[in-house]
């Protein structure tokens, strides 16, 4: 079944990416709950060794996104139920309130922007 996060990492899709290998794809979300708000996504049933590399991606990503928006935390997340992935949720956040804050449709061009700023603080 080819579902929307599907056709994102496919590109069948526009998607905002700061990130991809053969396992997982990073890119930013369309409804960010946070600036910088980023989904690490998986196909379904993950094993342990791309559970494992997952997180290992999420964490280096995360560095990028405390040097990007110095941020108190980063946030994680193990949520969605719209669609059959795994997908873990990295927020740069100031306060658990963050967390909790609605998520906001954002704009084609301001995705751009926040995903050339990370893509940039990659390369540093």
């Amino acid at each position: 079944m080819s579902t929307l996060f599907t056709k994102i990492l496919n590109h069948e899709l526009p998607g905002h990416f700061v990130y991809e290998d053969e396992k997982c794809g990073v890119f930013l979300s369309i409804a960010p709950i946070v600036r910088g708000h980023l989904l690490v996504v998986h196909w379904i049933d993950l094993s342990s060794d791309d559970m494992n590399h997952c997180f290992a991606v999420a964490q280096k990503i995360g560095k990028v996104l405390m040097k990007t928006f110095t941020p108190n935390k980063i946030g994680v997340l193990i949520a969605g139920l719209e669609v059959p992935h795994t997908h873990i949720h990295l927020l740069p956040i100031m306060s658990e309130a963050d967390l909790f804050k609605r998520p906001q449709e954002a704009s084609q061009e301001e995705l751009a922007e926040v995903a050339e700023l990370i893509r940039r603080n990659m390369q540093d």
